[in-house]
C-alpha cells in the first residue's frame, strides 16, 4: 500500500441531508482536507451504501482516499480505499484478510498495548484519541498529550490525533509527533468547511 497523507483527515456525521453533507465533504476536500471516513452508525446496509457511492464520486474527483468506518462489507461493495475499525468492530487481522493488502486499514487504539498490536495485525495507521472532551462520541476513551505521545513512540505506523480538536485547541498537539488531525465537528458544522480545513492544516503544517 502507498503511504497515505493523513494530515487532515475528515471524519463525516449525520447525513440527514445528503445534498449539505456532501457539499460540505467536497468543500472541505477544496479547502486541503487529504482523507475523507464516512461513519454511519444508525443507516441501513442500502442507505450507507447508496451513500458512500454518491461520497466516492467526490473523492475520486479530487484523488482523495475514502475511508468507510466498520463496515467492511460496505467498502468491498463500493470499492473504497479502506475500512477504520474500532477495538469492538471486526478484528483487525480478519479485517486485513477480508479486505487484502492493497486497502488502507485503520484501527482505533487507545492505549499503547492497542495500538502494538493493531500494527502487528496489519494496520496502516492508528487513530487515538479522544485527545480532547468530544460531543460526537460520548463513549471514546479519553488520554492526555502525554499518552499520545506515547502511543506515537510506540508504534512504526502513523498515528492521527481524533477527538474534540478545533481551530482553538489544534495548536497544542504540536511536537506530539502525530501523522495527522482527525476531525468531525471542525469541519462538518462549520459554515465555511471550506476555510475551516484550510486552517486546521496550516496550524498542523507548522508543527
Amino acid at each position: 500500500m502507498n503511504p497515505v497523507d493523513l494530515s487532515l483527515y475528515l471524519v463525516t456525521d449525520n447525513s440527514d441531508d445528503v445534498e449539505k453533507f456532501l457539499n460540505t465533504i467536497e468543500e472541505a476536500i477544496k479547502g486541503g482536507t487529504t482523507v475523507v471516513q464516512i461513519r454511519e452508525k444508525t443507516a441501513e446496509t442500502l442507505d450507507f451504501y447508496n451513500l458512500a457511492l454518491k461520497v466516492k464520486e467526490i473523492t475520486t474527483k479530487y484523488n482523495v482516499p475514502l475511508i468507510i468506518n466498520d463496515r467492511v462489507d460496505v467498502a468491498l461493495a463500493i470499492d473504497a480505499d479502506g475500512v477504520h475499525v474500532g477495538q469492538s468492530d471486526m478484528p483487525c487481522d480478519i479485517t486485513r484478510k477480508l479486505i487484502g493488502e492493497d486497502k488502507i486499514l485503520g484501527v482505533s487504539a487507545a492505549t499503547v498495548e492497542e495500538a502494538k498490536k493493531a500494527q502487528k495485525d496489519g494496520a496502516d495507521y492508528i487513530g487515538t484519541g479522544a485527545v480532547f472532551p468530544t460531543q460526537t462520541k460520548s463513549d471514546a476513551p479519553s488520554l492526555t498529550i502525554e499518552e499520545l505521545k506515547e502511543v506515537v513512540e510506540s508504534i512504526d505506523i502513523p498515528v492521527v490525533a481524533i477527538g474534540g480538536i478545533t481551530l482553538e485547541n489544534a495548536c497544542e498537539l504540536k511536537d506530539t509527533g502525530i501523522s495527522g488531525l482527525s476531525v468531525v465537528s471542525a469541519i462538518m458544522s462549520s459554515e465555511n468547511p471550506k476555510k475551516s480545513s484550510q486552517e486546521l492544516l496550516k496550524i498542523f503544517n507548522s508543527y
